[in-house]
């Protein structure tokens, strides 16, 4: 697993460009005897491995792709790709989830059912390659998908995740506002962008906590906020991007909605013309209940009562939610922070790095809730 991890880090390729990528891992599986299914969705694969026994066709799912981020590690595996690296753990992923692929080649005698093993690309950038895999008939004829993110966060040894909701939706928006530009000294004769600009700024904090349920989280964020030319020049256009969270679907479009209402009437008091976009992004993570109670059982005595536990909701996104809206699953997180391997970087960051043996637990994590839900299998027939 470190030998495919470290490869895959020096080499590695943007969402919706995993050719290379997707090739490696195809020659890889073929040597584990797999039986691959490529161009998934773009540039996807499906390993199928199918055992001596009925049994229930459960999916594990990796992400493939990197992010437009220069590493500044300095390791012998180091990105050899300028301004690409990968930066949250995709390498190891795909490296544990080929690990799996090799048990499940050397055990097929002993197997009960199918196990789908999805290589996605392009989880980084929306749409998302979960979403076109699935149309491409990824989860066709399965009955329950696991996924695993290595997560620094959390130190090496422990795990987590949680029943329902679990990692947020995300959605992004863009603001132009246009009014009349002209002369600072001269304001009458003007509507200035930068006041209608920063009114709605103000009224955008007001729909969380005016609007929303209290007891249902979510999040407005107004990120960039680009206007104006010199000091004595009134700004005849601003643009605002931002972004929306929420972990249940009424709320999101709730915001949506309100957003929408927001600009529209703000601009209109102070005389200015707008365009409003709104990219609806990746769903919120929601676990099954029972998927998610088996992630307890399961866990605990690959790493310890004390070190499996119930996470809080975050608020990232993950388009492994696609999936969990399609079948019933259980996504997961596998601590992989150690301060002495310098593996204390957050994901997304230049200096991003991990302690490569949680790749191990993530490998024995996924097979375990696999035997596990074939092992209740009979009882639900």
């Amino acid at each position: 697993m470190v030998r495919w991890r470290r490869h895959l880090h020096q080499h590695p390729e943007l969402s919706f460009r995993e050719k290379e990528t997707s090739q490696w891992i195809a020659d890889r599986l073929e040597e584990l005897g797999c039986e691959v299914r490529g161009n998934v969705g773009g540039h996807g694969l499906i390993a199928t491995i199918k055992g001596e026994r009925p049994g229930p066709a459960v999916a594990l799912r990796a992400d493939i792709d990197g992010l437009p981020i220069q590493d500044e590690k300095e390791c012998e595996y180091a990105s050899k790709v300028p301004g690409v690296m990968h930066a949250c753990g995709h390498d190891g992923h795909t490296a544990a989830l080929l690990a799996v692929a090799d048990f499940y080649s050397r055990n097929r005698d002993h197997l009960a059912g199918e196990r789908r093993l999805l290589f996605q690309p392009a989880e980084e950038v929306t749409p998302g390659g979960a979403i076109e895999m699935i149309k491409d008939g990824a989860l066709e004829g399965v009955d329950v998908i696991y996924g695993v993110h290595l997560w620094t966060p959390l130190p090496y040894g422990s795990a987590a995740s949680r029943p329902g909701p679990f990692m947020s939706s995300a959605d992004e928006f863009i603001i132009d506002i246009e009014g009349k530009g002209g002369h600072g000294g001269l304001p009458h004769g003007t509507i200035d962008a930068i006041v209608a600009g920063s009114a709605l700024v103000q009224g955008v904090q007001s729909i969380v906590s005016r609007n929303v349920n209290p007891l249902h989280p979510a999040v407005v964020t107004i990120g960039s906020f680009q206007a104006g030319t010199t000091n004595n020049v009134i700004a005849e256009r601003c643009q605002l991007k931002g972004t929306v969270r929420a972990f249940d679907e009424g709320t999101r479009f709730l915001i949506h909605d309100r957003l929408e209402s927001l600009v529209r009437h703000t601009c209109e008091m102070y005389g200015a013309k707008h365009v409003y976009h709104m990219r609806v992004g990746y769903p919120p993570v929601v676990n099954d209940e029972t998927e998610a109670e088996r992630f307890f059982k399961i866990a605990r005595p690959i790493f310890g009562d004390e070190q499996v536990l119930e996470a809080e909701a975050i608020t990232v996104a993950e388009d492994f939610s696609y999936y969990l809206n399609q079948k019933p699953g259980c996504f997961m997180f596998v601590g992989a922070g150690n301060p002495e391997l310098g593996a204390v970087y957050s994901h997304h960051h230049p200096k991003f790095d991990m302690d490569e043996r949680a790749m191990l637990h993530s490998a024995r994590l996924l097979i375990g809730m696999a035997e596990g839900y074939a092992d209740d299998y009979p009882d639900r027939q």
